[in-house]
């Protein structure tokens, strides 16, 4: 599994120690929205704290819809966005800035004891007619199933591209994670467990990310990313949320979230 580079490890970690020592401004920005790549940006905002002065938070997700609801209400002034919006959401005054496109992951209990499954395999244990980790060549456990609600924009995008996903009807066995957080919390308390979400480095080291037809979510050809976005109203950005947009979009802003395994996106 990619990992942080040490050198990446200790300026996260100076970014972090020093957003918590900064004086705060007048006024915290906050970016709500969606829980995928949630480490990875928290970080993200960590560093631009410790660069450049700006007060950013991240709460916990509320999801893109969320995320979008509150900017376009005036609630908010910026949100992290994991779906395209639509064409009323756009008709409405919303802009989307695309910052990254983070690979969807497979994840299993860290007993499971295989790294790799076929897309066929992948398929047939989320439909219920794989149930046993034995039958793929792991241990005589039982798998148990974590899904997304049908919303999940890592769902979404594993139905269009995941051979097999476009129809699949999870096994009713499953257990629906509400949040990213939930499903990763879940697979790596629940022994045999199985499930999905963004590709991060916090996934390690207590679950395995698996390899999808002998492919890393970040290795070339991997099938499956979630495009990340931020949201806000053309016409009531404010200058800090220019500002952070910006950073993000910048060279080191764009060399983090590389280093968390996303793919930058400018376009």
């Amino acid at each position: 599994m990619a990992m942080l580079s040490s050198t990446w490890k200790c300026t996260i970690a100076a970014a972090l120690w020093l957003s918590a020592i900064a004086p705060g401004s007048a006024e915290t920005l906050k970016v709500v929205g969606t829980g995928d790549g949630l480490d990875m940006l928290r970080a993200l905002a960590a560093l631009y704290r410790a660069e450049e002065g700006g007060d950013v938070t991240l709460p916990a997700s509320i999801g893109s819809g969320g995320g979008i609801a509150a900017v376009a209400a005036g609630t908010e002034k910026l949100a992290r966005v994991a779906r395209a919006l639509k064409d009323t959401e756009r008709a409405a005054g919303l802009e989307a800035t695309p910052i990254a496109e983070v690979p969807s992951a497979f994840f299993v209990h860290a007993g499971v004891g295989i790294d790799g499954l076929s897309a066929a395999q992948v398929a047939d244990i989320f439909s219920g007619r794989i149930t046993n980790w034995s039958e793929v060549g792991g241990p005589d456990l039982k798998i148990r199933v974590v899904r997304r609600e049908d919303a999940d924009s890592t769902l979404q995008v594993l139905r269009s591209s995941m051979p097999g996903w476009d129809t699949l009807e999870f096994t009713p066995k499953s257990k629906t994670a509400v949040t990213t957080q939930d499903a990763i919390e879940t697979v790596r308390t629940v022994e045999g467990a199985i499930g999905f979400g963004p590709f991060s480095a916090s996934l390690a080291p207590d679950t395995t990310v698996l390899k999808i037809d002998g492919r890393f979510p970040t290795d070339p050809g991997y099938p499956s990313a979630v495009r990340l976005t931020l949201v806000f109203k053309k016409d009531a950005a404010t200058p800090d949320v220019k500002e952070f947009v910006d950073f993000a979009r910048s060279d080191r802003g764009m060399r983090l979230m590389a280093a968390y395994g996303a793919v930058p996106a400018r376009e």
